[in-house]
């Protein structure tokens, strides 16, 4: 029973927030949903949870959602017409409201109010994605003087970057806490939360969820220096980590952003945290309907690391061929899934005694060629612990009877769910699990199945069993 274990996030926005076009991304790979809240608006949002919901009743695994927060961020102000900035020029940044010019000079206004005092002379401020690039030359009562080293068209309300700069936001925004509401309104599974710098970032994000809402699995963006820093805490204090190429590819510099990759998808797995990949993984795809050779070779390189989902941004969001760019990656992921990765999960901490059972129950699926291993599970702590060992050939098969539990493991690499009723005598559960394989999975009566479960056992025995159909 071979499966794709590289799972798929497909990002939703204009090109793709309508039935037909999630539909065919669904048939063509997706097996989860973005909504990337610092462009989409509450309505574009809720349509999505909408047209989700409705697939959701139709199909054999559930969609879950993955809500991205805004974050703390910096802009440009508005701009009467575009400033057009040539290389050698000399302009004035300023986080004043109403800034003033200086020896005529062009201004660019910034929305935080301690710029001044936060960039240091020597630093780099980055606009629009890193596209346009000042070095500080001088502090002045004006605002900061800047000279243009890489120049261009800057518009209003335009991304600010400044790499290596402590910058005191709140972890969470004003629209953060609005969208996180939003989210827990319509239960969904996962939150993005971006620009994470630390864990106390988590813990605030845990806090606004509040005990009702534990069950939402909290996905830390590293986008920036101060995330890298801390990643092994921040790790431990998330349920999974993002390695965000688009930020973190301004806020460091771009040619280490590979080892970075590397080092952080190595960091998390260890640690027995989901992780997955963001941002350019088949950006030509947005005008062209094949990728490029390099483009192949990164989404094999992210398989080959190991990570739980890639994720698709523009590619689906606003590109002319969302189903299309699903189909490529599909097909990218299971020809990578051929060949050997690089098996970080061998690094595993594994102090936790399931964690011990888990891996048990692994090595024991591959070496007697079973069809796949079973994990009944309330929570889906057991079934993380299964994925924590990263299974090459046998799928893991999920029982809950939980369906938030059953949506949101679909993001674990390798993980297929199922839900069933459980009974007070564990073997009418085991039985009606085998019983949904037979009809769902159209397995053989002489599969094999390893089954290892965190909710069987009254006594506190740890167990394994072979099972058939």
């Amino acid at each position: 029973m071979i499966r794709r274990r590289t799972k798929i996030v497909c990002t939703v926005g204009p090109a793709s927030n309508d039935w037909d076009t999630m539909r065919a991304m669904q048939e063509a790979g997706m097996d989860a949903v973005r909504i990337n809240m610092s462009h989409a608006t509450q309505e574009d949002a809720s349509r999505c949870v909408d047209i989700v919901n409705r697939l959701n009743h139709e199909l054999r695994y559930p969609i879950p959602i993955m809500l991205d927060t805004n974050g703390p961020e910096i802009r440009t102000g508005m701009l009467s017409e575009p400033l057009l900035l040539k290389q050698g020029q000399l302009v004035v940044v300023s986080g004043s409201e109403k800034p003033e010019g200086l020896e005529n000079l062009p201004v660019i206004q910034v929305g935080y109010p301690r710029f001044e005092g936060t960039v240091r002379v020597g630093d780099t401020i980055r606009f629009d994605n890193g596209l346009i690039n000042l070095r500080v030359k001088d502090k002045t009562d004006q605002g900061l003087m800047c000279r243009v080293l890489d120049g261009g068209k800057l518009g209003s309300r335009k991304h600010v970057n400044l790499p290596g700069v402590f910058v005191e936001l709140p972890a969470i925004s004003a629209k953060d806490e609005e969208d996180v509401k939003f989210a827990k309104e319509h239960d969904v599974s996962f939150i993005a939360q971006s620009f994470v710098r630390s864990p106390s970032d988590i813990q605030a994000m845990r806090s606004l969820l509040g005990e009702s809402h534990q069950w939402v699995k909290v996905i830390a963006k590293i986008e920036n220096q101060e995330g890298v820093r801390e990643v092994e805490s921040i790790a431990s204090a998330s349920d999974a980590l993002m390695v965000a190429r688009g930020d973190l590819g301004i806020e460091t510099d771009i040619s280490a952003l590979p080892r970075l990759q590397r080092n952080l998808v190595q960091t998390t797995l260890k640690l027995g945290r989901r992780c997955l990949i963001a941002t350019h993984l088949l950006e030509s795809m947005v005008e062209n309907p094949i990728p490029t050779r390099a483009e192949t070779i990164d989404v094999a390189n992210a398989v080959y690391e190991g990570v739980d989902a890639v994720i698709l941004s523009a590619e689906t969001s606003v590109g002319q061929r969302p189903a299309v760019a699903v189909q490529q990656l599909r097909r990218i992921i299971e020809e990578s899934e051929q060949a050997p990765g690089l098996d970080f999960s061998q690094a595993l901490v594994t102090n936790d005694v399931k964690q011990n059972v888990a891996w048990s129950a692994v090595e024991l699926a591959e070496r007697i060629n079973a069809s796949g291993i079973m994990v009944v599970t309330r929570s889906g702590y057991m079934a993380d612990l299964v994925t924590n060992c990263a299974p090459l050939q046998v799928p893991i098969l999920a029982f809950s009877n939980s369906m938030k539990t059953r949506t949101r493991l679909m993001v674990n690499r390798g993980v297929y769910t199922h839900s069933i009723p459980f009974d007070s005598d564990p073997e009418k559960t085991i039985q009606t699990a085998l019983q949904v394989l037979a009809e769902r999975e159209k397995v053989q009566p002489s599969d094999r199945f390893v089954l290892v479960s965190d909710v069987l056992s009254h006594s506190g025995v740890e167990s394994i069993q072979i099972r058939q159909i």
